[in-house]
């Protein structure tokens, strides 16, 4: 028999039953437990749309960008696997330019883990030709990203009819 200072019977304590370990409490947690780590993982593993096909990456980001009446550079981040893990519209311009830094999509780039990219901007003129600054600094960007092992998949120029794509023009 267990003492317990107030109460001359210990079976009748309702406190002593709290002490008594509980099997079936512990089960139940445990099947909790799984069940949340199933969902932290489907989260972390599961990653947006895959991009694993040059058209479908052209009309995707040509329904983001051709309605834009300035110029907007924008990146699409994937993962390992082509998976989508953000869209973003990282500058805006006037009607025929934009300042675009090679460092910022390199920034974002790291932060999201993201081991490939594609960027796009749009010609609101309709032209997609690409200008000699939108050679060089596609140069540049892919040298800079190379560095730290985040490949430059393709880049795509928005305009009037088929988006330009400078991977399809071997010039990436």
């Amino acid at each position: 028999m267990s003492f317990h200072p107030h109460v001359a019977d210990s079976a009748s304590c309702a406190s002593c039953a709290l002490l008594q370990p509980v099997t079936w409490q512990k089960e139940e947690e445990d099947g909790i437990i799984r069940q949340a780590l199933a969902i932290l993982e489907k989260r972390l593993f599961q990653g947006g749309p895959v991009f694993d096909q040059p058209e479908a990456v052209a009309e995707y980001l040509r329904l983001k960008l051709a309605a834009e009446p300035n110029e907007v550079f924008a990146v699409l981040f994937l993962d390992a696997q082509n998976r989508a893990l953000a869209f973003e519209p990282l500058f805006r311009g006037s009607v025929n330019q934009t300042s675009v830094y090679p460092r910022v999509v390199a920034q974002r780039a790291l932060l999201l883990n993201s081991t490939g990219i594609v960027v796009a901007h749009s010609h609101p003129s309709g032209k997609t030709d690409p200008s000699e600054a939108d050679r060089q600094f596609t140069r540049t960007l892919r040298t800079a990203l190379s560095v730290l092992d985040v490949r430059l998949l393709d880049h795509f120029i928005i305009g009037q009819g088929e988006p330009f794509s400078f991977s399809e023009h071997g010039l990436l």
